[in-house]
C-alpha cells in the first residue's frame, strides 16, 4: 500500500514527563524517547537536551544485516562497520560522518545495542555548523521502555518504517517544548 509522505513530523513532550513525548507524522502518532534533559533552546553539545526548532530530514542509515533496506524517500545509506559521527567540537569534521579508527572523540554508527539499526539524520547544527553546539542529533530506535536518549528522539523499532515510508527530502521535523 503506498503511503501518502507527510511533509511536517511534529514531535511534543509529555507534560508529565519531560524526556518523553509523542512524535505525529499526519495520521501515525507515536510515543517517543527525548533526551535526558527534556528539549530545550540554546542546545549545547553533552547537555543531554533535544533542541527545540524545525529541522530538516538530511539523510537515513540502516544496518542492512539487521533487515532489509527501509522504504523512504528519503536518501538512505548502510551503516558500515568503519561509520562513526564526530562529536568533538576541536575536530574540524565535528557534527558529520566520519572514517573510523578516528582520533577524536566520536560515536560509532555500528552499534551492538541496535538503538541504530535505523537513523534519520536530523538537521540540527548544521547551516553552518557551531562548534560545541551539539551533535548527533538523531531520530533512531528507542530502548525498551522509553529510556531517555543523549539528545536524540527515538521511536518504537515496530513502527520505525511505517514512519520511514511517510516521509521523504521534504520532510521536515518540529520539535516543540
Amino acid at each position: 500500500m503506498k503511503r501518502t509522505r507527510v511533509n511536517l513530523i511534529v514531535v511534543h513532550r509529555s507534560p508529565l514527563d519531560h524526556r518523553r513525548g509523542r512524535l505525529q507524522a499526519g495520521n501515525l502518532v507515536l510515543p517517543c524517547a527525548l533526551g535526558r534533559s527534556g528539549t530545550r533552546y540554546g542546545k549545547r553539545e553533552g547537555d543531554g537536551a533535544s533542541p527545540i526548532g524545525r529541522f530538516a530530514l538530511l539523510q537515513g542509515f540502516y544496518r542492512a544485516d539487521h533487515g532489509p533496506r527501509p522504504r523512504s524517500g528519503l536518501r538512505l545509506r548502510p551503516i558500515r562497520r568503519g561509520d562513526g559521527w564526530s562529536d568533538d567540537p576541536k575536530d574540524r569534521r565535528y557534527n558529520r560522518l566520519v572514517p573510523l579508527p578516528c582520533p577524536t572523540s566520536h560515536e560509532k554508527m555500528w552499534r551492538d545495542d541496535h538503538l541504530y539499526d535505523v537513523v534519520i539524520d536530523i538537521g540540527w547544527n548544521r547551516g553552518p555548523i557551531t562548534r560545541g553546539r551539539g551533535s548527533a542529533i538523531f531520530l533512531h530506535l528507542a530502548r525498551p521502555g522509553f529510556t531517555p536518549t543523549e539528545g536524540c528522539v527515538a521511536v518504537d523499532r515496530a513502527m520505525i518504517r511505517r514512519l520511514m515510508e511517510r516521509i521523504g527530502p521534504e520532510t521536515r521535523i518540529r520539535i516543540v517544548g
